[in-house]
């Protein structure tokens, strides 16, 4: 009788999969994804969907590469975008929030460039509706780059070499800042995380998961409700939360999205984080508080900040143990970090090679 039972309901969960999963053509992760706690399920990243009023093109993309390490675009030389957005850093910094102009230090952590393509919405407050729109921020910031928009096309109209660079991917002078934010951002769409022990897991490949990992990754789309807000190939729902994160200065909240919607619901909410390449981000959360992958997963545990008032409802405590919240890390260390070479090994342009 129990033999008829478990075959009743192990033909039930093969007729179920397909319906779960949708039409992607590709298998279940695991067992366990036959429930899922996030409205989508996890896997590979689908192409970036780059919009029609600024196509990508190879000119574009260097041009834009090329901005993006250039320090001159800063009020005194000294800062670029990849100085917050570092390649060998996860393309974030070291932290625990971003170090500006004369050394100042943000209220924030710069949030990863890494796949924010795939995000609607740009900062951690989401306040730019595109990269395009986040790309204009940080050159007239006081604290980060500390210029403004007119003094720095002023310095590239004074390089011959962006002059030509500019006039032959836009095809127009003088210079724009419009068109400066298009080239960052045609940059930014490339870097894109395709290939980590994750992505070829799901692509069918059942050995590039350690033991240790694949219980990670059950964790993960189940007893650890990750999929509630990570889900999707970009793993983050850009959706906003409140966490309960502790404040950079004690009694000093961060408003959040609240700043930006004038919802008191927005309260302390941030925008949910990709999980791809986590663990080269240290450390963690928009405040940086938190030091470690495994100081993240015990925040979760404990069901979040739970003095915050406004506390999202989704932050409850999990009841994981030691053993699963090693699991959950080491599947969130090892199997979520991409090794594909034009992510994983872009290097920055020395200042003798940009142009003059």
């Amino acid at each position: 009788m129990r033999r008829s039972v478990l075959l009743l309901l192990i033909a039930m969960v093969l007729v179920l999969v397909p319906h779960v999963f949708g039409q992607t053509g590709q298998l279940p992760i695991t067992a366990s994804g036959v429930v899922m706690h996030g409205p989508e399920r996890i896997g590979n990243l689908e192409p970036v969907l780059i919009p029609p009023d600024n196509p990508q093109t190879s000119a574009k993309i260097l041009l834009g590469k090329q901005v993006y390490f250039d320090t001159r675009l800063s009020k005194d030389n000294t800062i670029s975008c990849a100085t917050c957005h570092d390649p060998a850093k996860g393309w974030s910094d070291a932290g625990p929030t971003s170090k500006g102009i004369n050394s100042q230090m943000g209220g924030r952590r710069s949030p990863p460039v890494v796949n924010a393509a795939y995000s609607q919405l740009q900062f951690w407050d989401g306040r730019a509706p595109t990269l395009e729109e986040q790309a204009k921020g940080p050159i007239q910031n006081p604290i980060e780059m500390g210029n403004t928009h007119d003094v720095m096309l002023r310095t590239l109209d004074d390089i011959p070499g962006y002059v030509e660079a500019f006039k032959n991917v836009f095809g127009t002078t003088p210079i724009t800042v419009d068109q400066v934010a298009q080239a960052i951002a045609a940059f930014e769409r490339t870097v894109v995380t395709t290939d980590s022990p994750f992505d070829r897991f799901v692509r069918g490949d059942g050995g590039a998961l350690t033991r240790q990992e694949r219980q990670g990754l059950e964790i993960f789309n189940g007893k650890g409700h990750c999929t509630a807000c990570h889900w999707g190939g970009y793993l983050s729902d850009g959706r906003f939360h409140n966490l309960g994160a502790e404040p950079i200065e004690p009694g000093k909240p961060d408003n959040g999205r609240m700043d930006v919607t004038k919802n008191a619901s927005d309260l302390g909410a941030f925008k949910t984080p990709t999980v791809r390449d986590a663990a080269l981000r240290a450390p963690y959360l928009h405040t940086g508080k938190e030091k470690t992958l495994e100081d993240v997963v015990r925040l979760y545990n404990r069901g979040g900040g739970t003095e915050d008032t406004n506390l999202d409802p989704m932050m409850v405590p999990l009841g994981l143990s030691e053993g699963e919240i090693q699991a959950l890390v080491a599947f969130m260390t090892r199997a979520m970090t991409s090794t594909n070479p034009e992510v994983a090994g872009v290097k920055p342009i020395p200042p003798a090679e940009l142009p003059k």
